[in-house]
């Protein structure tokens, strides 16, 4: 659990979002997690790729054992604790002033996470898979990134559909909103969920629009890195999407994104400076 000044440190770290970037690196704990499943897959490989992460200058690791990539299945909660306990174990000891977040829908895991260190939890799934969740994430007190799905991993690709992407995401965050509040929640981040049961046309039309989601009042976080709406535009692979992924960071950061959820932290960490001078400029 954590002490008076690990709590106060991440409450400080949230409030800097609302004037300042932070890059969250990605740490895949997972064999089939549509990049990089496999790579990370040991505790070895995990920590050694977190520790490239944080040489590169992550703010923010994030830990996820179970993949979310279009057609997954739910693991459970217990099999993604023994992935993620080790590695989390280790990051919180050896590097105290870097907030570990953890990836995943199960308030059983939130809960056994943040007892062990953790300091945010990730849920692309905005409560939606576990009705206990927004009652654990009231009482752990932790930031909480609540994410925009349409389905679940395993079904939000066949034919996603919207009238208005943007209107019905919008409506979705101030509807979750009032309810995680009224959980006890205080420290969101929104995140409209790039590639969750949307259409190329739908992410889109979110990244050109995500400003709009600023008027509610919270840090909004962009995780667009190598995924497929940058794929199917270049007609490449994600082992071939950096520049397609630094190219969209910049225009979510132009369009107001706080946090750059991404692979690769080095590059991302240059787009932010470039984007923090134009902005001061």
């Amino acid at each position: 659990m954590h002490s008076s000044s690990e709590t106060t440190q991440v409450a400080n770290l949230y409030q800097s979002m609302t004037n300042s970037v932070l890059v969250m690196g990605i740490v895949n704990i997972t064999p089939d997690s549509f990049y990089d499943g496999g790579k990370y897959f040991s505790h070895q490989e995990a920590i050694a790729q977190l520790e490239k992460l944080i040489a590169e200058g992550a703010d923010i690791i994030d830990l996820g054992a179970a993949s979310s990539k279009p057609g997954a299945e739910n693991i459970g909660a217990d099999a993604e604790l023994e992935r993620l306990i080790p590695v989390l174990e280790y990051l919180v000891n050896k590097h105290k002033n870097i907030p570990a977040s953890i990836d995943t829908y199960h308030s059983k895991v939130a809960r056994e996470t943040v007892k062990r260190g953790a300091s945010f939890i990730n849920d692309i799934s905005g409560g939606s898979l576990d009705p206990e969740m927004f009652k654990t994430i009231g009482d752990l007190k932790v930031p909480y990134v609540l994410m925009h799905i349409q389905g679940t991993p395993k079904t939000m690709q066949i034919e996603p559909h919207y009238t208005n992407v943007v209107d019905e995401v919008f409506e979705y965050f101030s509807t979750r909103i009032k309810e995680l509040m009224h959980a006890g929640s205080e420290q969101i981040i929104l995140d409209p969920g790039f590639g969750f049961g949307k259409t190329l046309e739908h992410n889109f039309a979110l990244l050109k629009n995500l400003e709009r989601f600023k008027s509610l009042g919270f840090p909004i976080m962009a995780g667009i890195s190598r995924k497929s709406m940058i794929n199917k535009v270049l007609k490449t692979k994600p082992e071939n999407a950096l520049t397609g992924t630094i190219t969209l960071n910049t225009i979510a950061l132009l369009n107001g994104a706080n946090i750059l959820r991404v692979h690769d932290v080095k590059e991302a960490k240059q787009v932010v400076a470039l984007v923090q001078k134009v902005k001061s400029s």
